[in-house]
């Protein structure tokens, strides 16, 4: 490892950082979560999710995680990265027990709502504590991971429930929480957007519960 010389003359300065991915990262959170949302609460036809699951939820929001780590935001890149992946790899497994015969066979019966049930499980796992951290984020952040809490609770127990012979009730409530996600990420993906083209702030987001975390280390380079 080369060790620069003392007397070397060097110049620390910020780069400019990259615009807010955060309004992206929540509307395709949003827009995907009402598509899947609405299936489970029966008024939205089966697979229109997947798609936008795949491109939209998954791609385009795991992309906004990338540029926040771009802009030295640790929450959410981590956040919308992870839910990034969460929509691909729920749009694949689906994808492919319809497409796949040895998928499928391998997810028949209730394997395919009990292994739903432990990918929900997992997620909300994870999403507790991110739950926890969004405190310290803005009260709009902060409903959206609360809804989505609720959300897939909720989802985990339908599943379970019905790949133990039980009705599809819990399913649907499901369903309709995750509408009122989409709702709440929405607004917030709203009022980053028209926030971010106003010097002031426009559409209130509410301060941090707990208090707002230090701002990001500034980014430095030698030159």
């Amino acid at each position: 490892m080369a060790v620069l010389a003392q007397d070397r003359p060097t110049t620390l300065v910020e780069s400019i950082p990259a615009a807010d991915p955060a309004p992206l990262g929540l509307a395709a959170f949003a827009l995907t979560t009402f598509l899947l949302s609405g299936h489970n609460a029966s008024f939205i036809p089966d697979a229109v999710w997947i798609g936008p699951a795949l491109f939209y939820g998954g791609l385009c929001q795991l992309l906004a995680g990338m540029w926040e780590f771009r802009n030295r935001n640790v929450f959410g890149a981590t956040a919308f990265s992870t839910y990034g992946g969460f929509w691909m790899g729920l749009g694949i497994v689906i994808l492919l027990f319809f497409l796949s015969k040895n998928f499928a066979e391998a997810l028949a019966g209730t394997n395919l709502t009990s292994g739903l049930a432990w990918f929900l499980l997992a997620f909300a796992i994870f999403n507790t504590y991110m739950l926890l951290w969004s405190m310290r984020v803005s009260v709009a952040v902060f409903l959206v991971f609360l809804t989505l809490e609720i959300t897939e609770i909720l989802l985990v127990i339908g599943f379970f429930n019905i790949s133990h012979g039980g009705t599809e009730w819990w399913l649907h409530a499901g369903g309709w929480a995750g509408i009122v996600t989409a709702g709440v990420a929405w607004y917030a993906s709203a009022a980053g957007v028209v926030n971010g083209m106003s010097p002031v702030p426009v559409v209130p987001v509410g301060a941090a519960p707990i208090g707002r975390l230090g701002s990001p280390m500034p980014r430095r380079a030698e030159v």
